[in-house]
């Protein structure tokens, strides 16, 4: 199984697509005339993080991901972003550090024992890890971040979530 192909790969794409939807957020608000921060602190529910913090768990959630099925410590980033562009800097960031790795860094991926901090005591195979927590934690993040845009009146469908294909002519 390539787990480089099943995360790396799509967590960089869904990246790219929030940083995109954070630029049309930053557009939206300028067209309206009202201050982007509104879109900074906003949640769709009252016990669920703001976007901002949206924003950085899917950010961590992907770094977490890599650094883990490679064995490697991940990257630390203090959660300070005070701005939409502040925000796009850490996805920038993100992908940056995504960028780092290579298909071979993930060979034995799939079999390697990890071990997670808030399960102590317990392992899970990278593939099991991959599937059953690290892409619906990421996806999780993403989506809800998508959603308070959305929530908010940016102009946002299905095609700007999805992102761009890989189509090609037969």
């Amino acid at each position: 199984m390539d787990l480089y192909a099943a995360s790396v790969v799509p967590m960089k794409k869904m990246l790219g697509n929030l940083d995109r939807w954070l630029e049309a957020g930053l557009a939206h608000a300028a067209k309206r005339s009202f201050d982007p921060a509104v879109l900074f602190t906003s949640r769709l529910a009252p016990d669920q993080f703001p976007l901002s913090r949206q924003v950085q768990a899917a950010c961590d959630a992907a770094k977490a991901a890599a650094a883990r099925l490679t064995g490697q410590e991940q990257p630390k980033h203090p959660d300070t972003e005070q701005t939409m562009d502040e925000l796009r800097a850490r996805i920038r960031t993100c992908v940056a550090y995504l960028d780092t790795f290579a298909p071979a860094d993930f060979e034995g991926a799939d079999t390697r024992l990890l071990e997670l901090p808030f399960l102590e005591g317990k392992v899970m195979l990278g593939r099991d890890y991959l599937h059953e927590m690290a892409l619906p934690n990421f996806y999780f993040h993403v989506t809800t971040a998508y959603s308070i845009l959305r929530h908010n009146g940016v102009e946002l469908g299905k095609r700007d979530y999805i992102g761009a294909l890989s189509v090609r002519d037969r």
